[in-house]
C-alpha cells in the first residue's frame, strides 16, 4: 500500500503547487497589498516524507526574493514620487511553464496511482482462480 501513500502525497503537494500558481496569475497586476506594497510572488517548496515512508510533502509556501518590476507610470495612482509604480515581481512566462511542470508531475502520479490500482486488482484475480 505504500505506492498509494507515496502517489496520494504528490498529488496533494501538486495539487497546492497549482493553487500557488493560481494565486500568483490571480495577483499579477496587484500593486497594493494589507502588507503594503505589491503583492509578492509566492514559491511552493517541497521535502521528502522520510526514508520509512517515502513520498513529498510541502515544507513551506515562501515568498521569492526578487525585487518588484518597476514601471513608469506617473498618473497610476500607487506611483511614487518619480512616476514609477511598483509591480509584482510575476512573470507571466515563468507561471505558465511551472504551470506545465506541475500538471505533468500531477498526471504522472495519477498515472502511478492507477498503476498500483491495477496490480492489486490482477493479485485479487489470481487468488480467486
Amino acid at each position: 500500500m505504500d505506492a498509494f501513500d507515496i502517489s496520494a502525497s504528490g498529488l496533494a503537494a501538486q495539487r497546492e503547487r497549482l493553487n500557488v500558481i493560481a494565486e500568483n496569475l490571480a495577483n499579477i497586476e496587484t500593486t497594493r497589498t494589507d502588507e503594503g506594497g505589491p503583492y509578492r510572488r509566492r514559491q511552493v517548496v517541497f521535502a521528502s516524507r522520510g526514508e520509512d515512508s517515502g513520498g513529498v510533502e510541502v515544507a513551506a509556501v515562501a515568498a521569492d526574493p526578487r525585487p518588484p518590476r518597476r514601471v513608469y507610470q506617473p498618473g497610476h495612482p500607487d506611483a511614487d514620487k518619480q512616476g514609477f509604480v511598483a509591480y509584482p515581481n510575476v512573470n507571466l512566462a515563468e507561471e505558465m511553464v511551472d504551470l506545465v511542470s506541475a500538471t505533468r508531475s500531477y498526471q504522472a502520479n495519477a498515472a502511478a496511482f492507477n498503476a498500483a490500482k491495477t496490480m492489486v486488482q490482477h493479485t485479487l484475480e489470481l487468488g480467486r482462480a
